[in-house]
């Protein structure tokens, strides 16, 4: 639930100079769902996004980087985690595949055949490109999925003999993405680490009951939404240094901003819905709530309230993106006013007539702060004679 304050903001006051304290907590099964599904929506709209705008050649570079991003941060610790570092390598990989995804609400199936020889399915829908999404999707975009990820794996065991092969990709029309890992009797050339071999093999039906599963029982749901949102959430980390080392920090405010702006549209209504939030009488102050309700579902330290009419959040730090490096000042800002644009939008769907004035500084930490207030429609009429 919200704790309100009042923030008593005079016009001098600098948010360099402004104390915040942690004055909302974020326990809401409803807050985890809502802020992993706009993340996993902004994903994929940012790769179509890149596909329509800057061309298929700049999207599957996105998704390689990004994807061998991930798997360099987070393959081998994985692996520990879950135990799996003593299988062998196939099996390994394969299970790793199938609980990790698993339990970050993505559908996958797993079979091994031998030490040598694994299976990991993705049936449908794909976590990746969301309902009607999956149509525009070209195939050399969804393989460098492949490429980045699952090719790298034996690289990062010191295996050179083992290898992924792809049978079947959802975007040739098949049912989900699956293949296997084969640890061959040869080393293999980069070219060789990845094969698409569609039309031949398939995974064998198996039994869901007999797979090995990540012990659960015990865990809260609670715990289980946190899975589920945090996975979401490292895709925005590894999404945005990623394209600023790309397209460069000014084309990422811009694409990035856009999508993020079009999927605050687009999904005001069902974030909307899962808080609790009315849409029939609009006001600063319950949008204001919703802003905040949203960055703490994240674990974000907030503050929210009402100024002279005007909705209030402040935010210490910007945890979703802690540790991540941003580059210098400018690509940090530019990263942050893309990510912004998801509020910007959701606020333009709630009520066109209100505004979101955006406050941020960064130096050892984050601080910011958002502001609804009703747009001054006689000032933008001034500037906008007919």
């Amino acid at each position: 639930s919200i704790i309100w304050i009042t923030l008593a903001l005079g016009p001098a006051t600098t948010l360099a100079n402004r104390h915040m304290s942690t004055m909302l907590k974020n326990n809401s099964l409803a807050g985890y769902r809502a802020i992993a599904d706009i993340y996993n929506a902004l994903m994929t709209g940012v790769v179509l996004s890149l596909i329509t705008r800057r061309g298929p050649d700049i999207a599957r570079e996105f998704v390689f980087r990004h994807f061998r991003r991930q798997h360099l941060e987070k393959f081998l610790p994985g692996l520990a985690k879950l135990g799996l570092d003593t299988l062998p390598h196939a099996v390994a990989c394969a299970q790793y595949h199938y609980i990790s995804n698993a339990v970050g609400g993505v559908k996958t199936e797993y079979l091994a055949v031998s030490n040598r020889k694994a299976w990991v399915r993705y049936p449908p829908p794909r976590w990746i490109w969301r309902g009607t999404a999956v149509c525009a999707v070209p195939h050399e975009v969804n393989a460098a999925m492949l490429h980045g990820w699952h090719g790298h794996n034996g690289v990062s065991l010191s295996n050179p003999r083992l290898g992924f092969v792809c049978t079947g990709m959802i975007t040739t029309g098949a049912p989900g993405l699956e293949g296997y890992y084969y640890e061959y009797n040869h080393v293999l050339s980069p070219e060789e680490r990845v094969r698409f071999v569609e039309g031949g093999e398939t995974m064998p039906r198996t039994d869901m009951a007999k797979t090995p599963k990540l012990d659960v029982t015990n865990w809260p749901a609670e715990r289980l939404h946190k899975v589920y949102r945090s996975y979401a959430m490292e895709y925005v980390r590894s999404l945005l240094p990623t394209l600023n080392g790309l397209i460069g920090p000014g084309a990422v405010r811009e694409e990035v901003g856009r999508a993020a702006r079009l999927i605050g549209l687009q999904f005001l209504d069902d974030c909307a819905g899962r808080l609790g939030l009315p849409l029939d009488v609009p006001s600063p102050a319950a949008f204001a709530g919703f802003l905040a309700e949203l960055q703490a579902a994240q674990g974000e330290e907030v503050t929210v309230g009402v100024d002279s009419g005007e909705g209030c959040v402040g935010q210490r730090g910007w945890k979703l993106m802690r540790g991540v490096d941003l580059g210098n000042n400018d690509a940090a800002t530019a990263a942050f006013d893309a990510w912004n644009g998801l509020w910007v939008g959701a606020l333009a769907a709630y009520d066109r007539f209100l505004t979101l004035d955006t406050r941020r500084a960064r130096s050892a930490d984050w601080a910011i702060e958002w502001r609804i207030r009703a747009r001054s429609l006689a000032a933008e009429d001034e500037q906008n004679p007919i």
